[in-house]
């Protein structure tokens, strides 16, 4: 009789089959199918979570291949959705995963539709104002998450559990102060491995239950240097915190404080979300297009247009990045007219 696919883990006396059978009933939802995203969705996938919801807005590029280790050079050839390409590898891993891909902005009502039926958050983004507005999602629905983070050699991770540990707003004048980005000084593989091994073992410890042996602490690490620490971080826990304190106002969940115009962190790229989300026919678009002589490269997801020297990704749902520019007059004006 052929072995059990999960015989190693339940032999792991932690988790066993109860606790197995646990990660089996449990939901996660993973916001960014980036280095950390899909690596994560990976192990998760391959120890038998009974249901992964990944969203992620952006498209494989050849330059992620070496550390996103879910997609492939024809993914980057083709400019798959991060999440679509994930679903397709994930689910030729592991075919009782039930896997659901969003291909869209991580924004309020969206996180907030799933995460109300999640077992757990993992924060798989590259930026701190999606990392604010999951903090206070979480926090308000009482959503255990797990934050991360990796540039160069280092990274860091922490767990935070509402009503418990600290929150990541608590936590900011805690976390180690550093401008880099990964397209600013680089990331090697490694440093995204090691986040991923801290978030997943952490993440399998809340599916099953163990809480008691959450780590507890904000570990960081450089894997160059060979440093290491855990910082315990209990007492940076705000009473008067605006998130989890006393006086509650949740102000990344505010409508004001959500950029629709920005920048993205260390790219010449500037990502346009419009105000309300849009169903485009991305076939008709593409149509005229090309008979206004652009050049045009669509999928089912996407497609990308050359204009006036910027490269335009256009998603189905109205969100469009335009690189090679960190102007959002520039970039606004040619989103402007690509929609006519």
């Amino acid at each position: 009789m052929e072995a059990n696919r999960y015989s190693r883990q339940t032999l792991f006396p932690q988790i066993g089959a109860v606790g197995q059978a646990e990660i089996q009933r449990k939901h996660v939802l993973i916001i960014g199918a980036g280095a950390l995203g899909s690596g994560s969705a990976e192990m998760l996938v391959r120890a038998g979570v009974g249901k992964l919801t990944i969203i992620d807005r952006d498209y494989v590029e050849l330059s992620n291949l070496q550390r996103q280790q879910l997609y492939t050079e024809e993914d980057a050839n083709e400019k798959v959705p991060k999440a679509i390409a994930a679903e397709k590898r994930l689910r030729a891993i592991n075919t009782e995963a039930v896997i659901t891909p969003i291909v869209a902005e991580a924004t309020k009502e969206l996180v907030e539709e799933y995460l109300e039926a999640a077992d757990l958050l993992i924060d798989a983004t590259d930026n701190f104002e999606t990392r604010m507005l999951l903090n206070d999602l979480a926090v308000f629905h009482q959503i255990p998450w797990i934050y991360g983070a990796c540039v160069g050699s280092s990274g860091m991770c922490f767990t935070i559990i509402p009503e418990e540990t600290p929150c990541l707003h608590c936590l900011l004048h805690s976390l180690p102060v550093q401008g880099m980005t990964c397209d600013t000084v680089g990331i090697i593989a490694p440093a995204v491995q090691m986040v991923v091994s801290h978030q997943v073992t952490e993440a399998l410890k809340i599916l099953v239950g163990d809480r008691q042996a959450l780590r507890g602490s904000l570990f960081h690490f450089d894997l160059w240097t060979n440093e290491y620490s855990n910082m315990k971080v209990s007492r940076a826990k705000n009473p008067s915190c605006q998130t989890c304190g006393t006086n509650r106002i949740y102000p990344f969940l505010r409508s004001e404080n959500r950029t629709k115009t920005a920048v993205l962190c260390g790219r010449d790229t500037v990502q346009i979300r419009p105000p309300k989300q849009k169903k485009l026919s991305l076939n008709k678009l593409t149509a005229s297009l090309k008979q206004n002589g652009y050049h045009v490269k669509a999928n089912p997801f996407l497609l990308s247009v050359e204009m006036d020297g910027n490269r335009i990704v256009l998603f189905e749902d109205g969100r469009a990045l335009v690189h090679n520019t960190k102007d959002t007059v520039l970039a606004r004006s040619l989103y402007d007219k690509l929609l006519g």
